[in-house]
């Protein structure tokens, strides 16, 4: 189980390496995706809180990434954070997300990316519930939610 000094150690001395790298020039990734997903997912966007319905959505399923479909996160791990962008407490796996030290905005955070093709998510904090205290904060629109 990842904890929040696991995510900064992540962050500072390098992320673990993808199970494979899908990579894409600007220009295939447009014509691939929405516009949307496209600025959320390429450009660092983030979608309006409390605009999709899946951040009260907790049926079973997973949860991939809307690019490339790496595996993400598992609803077991779902949670309201009352945040307005859907929750997760841990990933699927420990190299599906990337971390990237974020000082925009004059706040200190850590990006999520999605380790395969490098998909902004959105940004994970270390007040979730326990045990690991991790609240992932993504934007709805960077993931697709697939059946088991």
């Amino acid at each position: 189980m990842l904890k929040w000094r696991d995510i900064l150690r992540l962050a500072n001395d390098g992320n673990l390496a993808p199970d494979k790298r899908v990579e894409k020039t600007p220009e295939q990734w447009q014509m691939l995706l929405d516009d949307d997903v496209y600025y959320i997912t390429r450009n660092k966007g983030t979608e309006r809180p409390f605009s999709s319905g899946s951040c009260t959505l907790f049926e079973p399923g997973k949860y991939a990434c809307v690019c490339c479909d790496n595996l993400l996160f598992d609803a077991h791990e779902k949670f309201d954070s009352g945040s307005g962008w859907p929750s997760f407490t841990q990933p699927a796996a420990e190299n599906a997300i990337a971390y990237i030290g974020d000082n925009s905005h004059a706040m200190q955070r850590v990006e999520i990316v999605c380790n395969v093709c490098d998909a902004h998510l959105g940004h994970v904090f270390p007040d979730g519930p326990k045990p690991s205290g991790l609240r992932y904060c993504v934007n709805a629109l960077s993931m697709v939610k697939v059946q088991d």
